[in-house]
């Protein structure tokens, strides 16, 4: 799975997009950050991640950033849901996804998210919403690729861990790193495999590595000023710093 610049920029683009449209369907209790949907997306894409899986409460703008990077890289996304308190929310979550025409890509199951997890080995790129009181367990489940894989526990809150750099199963086997990161309401992003199997970026005279948001007109993609994510690499310990910054004019 290399690295392709192309699909991220595609999928941060369709994200963008299909999130726009689902913010009035979707009926998500809270309200998430435009941007965390985007990048997760693009991360998603960019790693041509095949087989996705987000473990989630309901249908959110996040499942549908999901499906955008799955469009995009040919693969499928799983979409763990507990078992829903009445008929109506199950045909309501699978509505939102068919009328945005991700249907053919995104799979509903639905029981004991713990349990589902065992079904599903060498997961390339895994969401877990970590409102929940159990997602520590949940996140421990996982079966993810020990060759090049991504973890994001999503919505933590402030003081709380998600895997913390330890995954049991690969930790021997091939390296595994996590970072605490500003995007959203709280996100843990951890990274399975070598750092140089995520892709090259132009590197600055700072040691940063930067990518600038686009945006679509005409069928033309443009590169805009008005913000970019910073990658940035501590060169001792090789850990991975990302976050977004606006730019200033």
């Amino acid at each position: 799975m290399e690295w392709s610049p192309k699909c991220a920029t595609n999928a941060y683009l369709d994200a963008l997009k299909l999130c726009n449209k689902c913010k009035k369907d979707c009926g998500s209790r809270e309200a998430q950050v435009p941007e965390s949907n985007e990048f997760i997306s693009a991360l998603a894409a960019g790693m041509s991640a095949k087989l996705i899986v987000e473990v989630t409460s309901e249908v959110s703008p996040s499942t549908v950033a999901l499906a955008a990077a799955a469009r995009q890289t040919g693969g499928k996304l799983i979409c763990i849901l507990p078992e829903p308190a009445n008929l109506a929310s199950s045909t309501k979550s699978r509505k939102i996804i068919e009328d945005l025409g991700l249907g053919d890509i995104v799979e509903f199951k639905t029981g004991d998210p713990a349990e589902t997890l065992l079904k599903y080995e060498n997961i390339d790129f895994s969401l877990v919403d970590c409102k929940g009181e159990d997602y520590g367990r949940l996140l421990e489940k996982l079966d993810v690729n020990p060759k090049r894989s991504v973890v994001v526990a999503n919505n933590l809150l402030e003081g709380e861990k998600g895997l913390g750099g330890h995954l049991k199963g690969v930790e021997k086997k091939t390296r595994v790193r996590s970072m605490m990161h500003p995007i959203g309401r709280g996100m843990e992003i951890t990274m399975i495999g070598k750092s140089n199997d995520f892709g090259s970026r132009e590197k600055s005279k700072s040691g940063s590595y930067s990518t600038t948001r686009s945006e679509r007109r005409g069928g033309v993609v443009k590169t805009t000023d008005k913000s970019r994510w910073i990658f940035q690499v501590d060169e001792k310990s090789g850990e991975e710093h990302i976050f977004r910054m606006p730019n200033c004019s």
